[in-house]
């Protein structure tokens, strides 16, 4: 589970080890407290099937005594254990490169320079530097979104598509390689901006990306009503809910969402906010405990392209 937006390049992390209960309790708290542009919160299961890892990301040095205080009273004791530790930013770029292996969804490829030889001769490949930002095709949440475009590309091809929050432009570009046609995409983070732009030219991609800087469709190139038959938001479930109706109002008739970002206990709320808006769950799957569902404007029969 992930509470905030990760950033893009954090300088601090806090770790430690509790239970299920304390870790799901602190995501949420911690998420509460700061700025989630400038704070990530995750929490992982270990392999030993009950112990649990916190990991807080910060943008900034964190007040290491408030944190402290603000866990106590979650874990006790143990709050005096928290691991905190500065991210040298080449140990960030080592460890971020360090096991990534190409991903595949279907003939969409996503690989860094280190894996060029990985590439067939049929994939459609994305080369993304891990170092950049974060999204590079490995979290649950990307991949998610990417099998629902080789699902969607299987019915058909949509003719607009839009990518919001789409942060080193994964999606959107994946949508660019296989329909060769100009797919918008946009992000409130100016630097995730700057990277699915360079991003955009490493992949000679640049003449089919229109970006935008904003929040959710609040642009002049995405707030455009009933007119995209396709579109990505891989964000958070509190922004999904919130962004219902302004997002649901750019979905052309007969249109495909595809939300993620979210765990299974998020899914009844989100669902509800996009049926209020006519929207009906066609798919959903998930991958490491992460969610993402394929919705259809006015039910789930296909609307022909």
């Amino acid at each position: 589970m992930l509470e905030g937006l990760p950033p893009h390049r954090p300088t601090h992390i806090l770790r430690l080890t509790t239970d299920e209960a304390s870790a799901r309790a602190m995501t949420d708290l911690l998420g509460e407290m700061f700025d989630p542009t400038e704070t990530a919160v995750a929490a992982f299961e270990d392999a030993d099937g009950r112990t649990w890892r916190l990991e807080a990301y910060f943008a900034d040095a964190p007040d290491e005594a408030f944190v402290r205080n603000l866990i106590r009273p979650v874990i006790g004791a143990e709050a005096d254990a928290a691991e905190f530790r500065t991210i040298e930013q080449q140990d960030w770029v080592r460890a971020s490169l360090e096991g990534l292996k190409p991903v595949r969804a279907g003939r969409f490829v996503i690989h860094g320079s280190h894996d060029r030889a990985a590439v067939r001769a049929n994939d459609l490949a994305i080369e993304i530097e891990a170092a950049l930002a974060f999204g590079t095709g490995h979290h649950g949440t990307t991949l998610g979104c990417l099998r629902a475009l080789v699902g969607e590309l299987k019915r058909g091809r949509p003719a607009r598509v839009l990518d919001v929050g789409t942060g080193t432009g994964i999606l959107a570009f994946a949508a660019a390689k296989a329909l060769r046609a100009p797919v918008i995409a946009g992000d409130l983070d100016r630097e995730a901006v700057r990277t699915a732009r360079e991003n955009a030219r490493a992949n000679g991609l640049a003449p089919y990306l229109k970006l935008y800087e904003g929040p959710g469709v609040r642009h002049a190139m995405a707030a455009r009503p009933r007119r995209f038959d396709l579109v990505f938001a891989n964000i958070l479930a509190k922004p999904l809910r919130l962004l219902a109706p302004s997002l649901s109002g750019v979905v052309a008739g007969g249109g495909v969402l595809v939300l993620s970002g979210l765990i299974a206990r998020d899914v009844p709320g989100v669902l509800s906010a996009y049926r209020h808006q006519g929207f009906a769950l066609v798919r959903r799957g998930t991958i490491e405990g992460w969610v993402h569902l394929v919705l259809r404007r006015g039910g789930a029969a296909a609307r022909p392209r």
